[in-house]
C-alpha cells in the first residue's frame, strides 16, 4: 500500500486577514511527520479548528519575514508552553527569525516550558536544513521583495517490499528478511546466489511535496521540483493584474501552472489570492489553459495524495 501524503490549508490569502480568510498558514503529513509550514495570524484557532493535535508538530518552516507569513509564530510558542509541553520545537527560517521571537519573549517576561531551537537560513542555493530516515527537507530559493525561500519536502526511498511467496519456495531463513528489505542478495546452503530482484518487489513510489510562496515567476524552481507530487505555488494575482507582479514580486495563476508544466509535476495546488478578488474560479479556469490538473487551496481545505 503506497504511503499518503496530505496538505491541511489553514490559510491561504495574501496580506491583512480578513473575517473568513486567514493569511497563510499549512500542515503537512508526510510519513507520519507534521510539519507547519508559514504561521500567519490566526494560525493557532485554525489547527484546533482542523483538530491537528499541537503536540505532533515538532518543526515550523518560516518563509520569510513578512508579517502574514509568521505574525502567529508567537501565540503558537506561547500557546505550547501553557499546555506544559515538553518536547523540543525548532523553527526553520530567515536569519533574524530568532532574534524576533527571543526579543518577544525577553521582554514579556516570558519563557518556554520546552526546548526552543532555531535554524537560521542566508544561503541563497538550494540547502538541506532537515533530514532523517524518512524525510529531507531542502530550500527552495525564491525570487521576492526580501529574502524567501520555499521548502522542498521528499520522502527517502523505502525498503524493498518483500515476496513472500519467493522466499518461502526457496526456503530462505526469516533472519535473512531484513537484509533482503535492504537490497541485498542471498546466498543458499547450496552456493547459489539469488539476486535481490527475484526476491522482492520495487518499494513504493517516493511522495514529494514543493511549498512556493511567496515568489515572482523564477523558472529556476521547475528545475529543482522536477516531477513533484504536488506544487503548491502562489497565485497572487490574475493576468488582468499581472502588471503588478514584478513591483509586488509575485505571480499569476498562469505563471504558476508555467512552473507546474516545466518541472512535469503531478499536481499544482494555487494559493496565497489577493483578497481583492471575488471568487477564485478563475484562478482555476486561467491556469488550466497552461497545466491541466489544478486545485484551488482554500481555507480548511484538506489535499491528500
Amino acid at each position: 500500500m503506497s504511503t499518503q501524503l496530505s496538505i491541511s490549508i489553514l490559510g491561504c490569502y495574501a496580506a491583512a486577514p480578513g473575517s473568513f480568510k486567514n493569511p497563510t498558514s499549512q500542515v503537512l503529513n508526510i510519513r507520519n511527520h507534521l510539519f507547519l509550514i508559514d504561521c500567519g495570524e490566526g494560525t493557532q484557532v485554525a489547527l484546533r479548528k482542523n483538530k491537528i493535535k499541537f503536540s505532533r508538530i515538532k518543526h515550523i518552516f518560516i518563509s520569510h519575514l513578512h508579517g502574514d507569513h509568521f505574525f502567529g509564530l508567537m501565540g503558537v510558542i506561547t500557546t505550547f508552553s501553557l499546555l506544559k509541553r515538553k518536547a523540543p520545537l525548532t523553527i526553520y527560517g530567515p536569519k533574524g527569525i530568532k532574534e524576533i521571537c527571543l526579543v518577544q519573549l525577553k521582554l514579556s517576561e516570558g519563557f518556554t516550558s520546552y526546548p526552543l531551537h532555531f535554524c537560521e537560513i542566508e544561503t541563497k542555493t538550494p540547502t538541506i536544513v532537515y533530514e532523517d530516515d524518512k524525510v529531507v527537507v531542502t530550500t527552495i530559493p525564491l525570487k521576492h521583495r526580501i529574502y524567501a525561500n520555499g521548502y522542498y519536502f521528499e520522502e527517502k526511498v523505502g525498503e524493498r517490499k518483500l515476496d513472500i511467496n519467493a522466499v518461502l519456495n526457496l526456503d530462505i531463513d526469516k533472519a535473512y528478511y531484513s537484509k533482503i528489505k535492504q537490497g541485498g542478495d542471498i546466498v543458499l546452503d547450496n552456493g547459489t546466489v539469488i539476486a535481490n530482484s527475484k526476491l522482492t518487489f520495487d518499494p513504493n513510489p517516493s511522495k514529494s511535496y514543493a511549498y512556493c510562496s511567496d515568489t515572482a515567476y523564477k523558472p529556476a524552481i521547475a528545475e529543482q521540483v522536477k516531477n513533484a507530487t504536488v506544487l503548491y505555488h502562489e497565485a497572487t494575482f490574475l493576468e488582468s493584474h499581472a502588471h503588478l507582479c514584478k513591483p509586488t514580486g509575485h505571480s499569476t495563476a498562469k505563471q504558476a501552472a508555467s512552473i507546474a508544466k516545466q518541472a512535469g509535476v503531478e499536481t499544482l495546488i494555487l494559493g496565497h489570492y489577493s483578497t481583492r478578488y471575488n471568487g477564485l474560479e478563475e484562478f482555476k479556469e486561467e491556469a488550466e489553459t497552461i497545466f491541466p490538473n489544478v486545485h484551488l487551496a482554500d481555507d480548511g481545505k484538506v489535499f491528500t495524495f
